[in-house]
């Protein structure tokens, strides 16, 4: 990030954590590709030792695949701690000003969200740099259980003292909570922040061979993945009303697909807890159920992709905030949703149509419907490079710029 006075800087918003947050994401869409297509028998996950020997071994195009992820990875998840160290010193320096007692008292305060959000992916992130670039890894792996747990915990009460310290706010007084103001699905990143807490304590569910480990894995992401269930369905709801009578708010536009990130996240940490159930509680899924739930969960996506798209192209929203000289905090938002599709159709591809046996691994429908996800993967690269070039770099029209909500 660059020292000069850039847009992020003059016009702070909490929002900025969405930047760290995609370039974790983006981390994750390159895992994918070790994930699926590098042999790791007698383990859940790939590690450094089974992608060594499948690039040894493999034909040119796995190496190309196993060199293009190791770049990927490395890149994003440099990026990831950079931007998440930016905005935390950026955030210390925003709580000291009038603009953060403002946003304290209105409804922008669940923007505060995005950084319990963006710490929670970034210990996923540094999870797989682990996997991927740690030898040996894999032999003290039972040890690294209960301090992720013990991290996510943390990270899951700062989110939670935070939500509490809003709802607290606006169910304990009338008027707190301004309905006109409501109108997009913004008031769902609590859900969003709960999710990601969710989906990291399931990995021990998914990965420990200890039968504590994992029941306390299950146990902790089922209350994290309810709490985000059950904000996300009532701030839907009292949002969806709003923007029916407001219309959408133009600069929360992106919000509309969020969605789409908290059911890839939420699918991730059911598929952790089936597969924790199955290793440690005999507890068996056959694999046209995970098929079927996988498809449900990406048809949701898929029309929720569609209502944020349907009213972004209606409000120009990429005309003044991608490509044009508008500059809104929440326009990271729009890389969530990509990244989020390109992880779900790996899972879906390989978790439900591979297993189940509709389609044959590595054939040609495989990779015809491998091609879709690592599409939505380079645009939203593109995406991220864009807007950081916008909002990290040197002003052009410093007058340009709009404070974010």
């Amino acid at each position: 990030m660059s020292h000069h006075a850039s847009q992020a800087q003059s016009a702070y918003s909490p929002l900025y954590f969405l930047a760290s947050l995609g370039a974790g994401g983006l981390t994750v869409t390159f895992f994918m590709y070790l994930m699926f297509w590098v042999p790791h028998p007698g383990r859940p996950v790939p590690v450094f030792e089974d992608i060594l020997a499948a690039f040894a071994s493999g034909g040119p195009t796995m190496q190309a695949a196993i060199i293009a992820a190791w770049i990927g990875i490395a890149f994003f998840a440099a990026l990831n701690l950079k931007s998440l160290g930016w905005n935390l010193a950026a955030l210390a320096r925003f709580r000291q000003t009038d603009a953060y007692k403002a946003l304290r008292s209105s409804n922008g305060e669940t923007t505060l969200l995005a950084a319990p959000l963006a710490m929670a992916m970034t210990v996923n992130a540094l999870f797989i740099v682990g996997l991927v670039f740690v030898p040996g890894l894999w032999s003290i792996v039972e040890y690294l259980f209960p301090m992720a747990l013990v991290a996510f915990v943390l990270i899951g009460v700062w989110a939670l003292s935070l939500i509490g310290d809003f709802l607290g706010r606006v169910l304990s007084q009338g008027g707190a909570f301004d309905m006109t103001a409501h109108n997009s699905f913004a008031q769902l990143l609590p859900a969003f922040a709960l999710s990601m807490v969710g989906v990291g304590l399931s990995a021990p569910a998914a990965m420990s061979g200890q039968t504590l480990v994992v029941g306390v894995s299950l146990v902790l992401s089922t209350f994290f993945g309810i709490a985000a269930v059950l904000y996300a369905v009532i701030a839907a709801i009292t949002g969806i009303a709003a923007m029916l009578q407001h219309g959408t708010a133009r600069e929360s536009g992106p919000t509309l697909m969020i969605i789409v990130p908290l059911t890839t996240v939420l699918g991730i940490l059911f598929l952790r807890q089936d597969h924790g159930l199955h290793t440690a509680f005999s507890v068996h899924d056959a694999p046209g159920e995970t098929m079927i739930f996988l498809a449900r969960l990406l048809a949701v996506q898929v029309l929720f992709l569609l209502l944020g798209a349907t009213v972004l192209l209606r409000q120009r929203y990429f005309d003044s905030f991608v490509f044009g000289s508008e500059r809104s905090a929440g326009s990271y938002a729009l890389v969530c949703p990509g990244v989020a599709l390109s992880v779900m159709l790996h899972f879906f591809i390989n978790k439900g149509l591979v297993t189940a046996g509709v389609i044959a691994k590595f054939g040609a429908g495989y990779w015809s419907l491998t091609a879709l996800a690592i599409a939505a993967q380079l645009l939203m690269i593109g995406l991220v490079l864009r807007l950081n070039k916008q909002h990290f770099g040197r002003p052009d029209h410093p007058g340009a710029a709009i404070p974010a909500e």
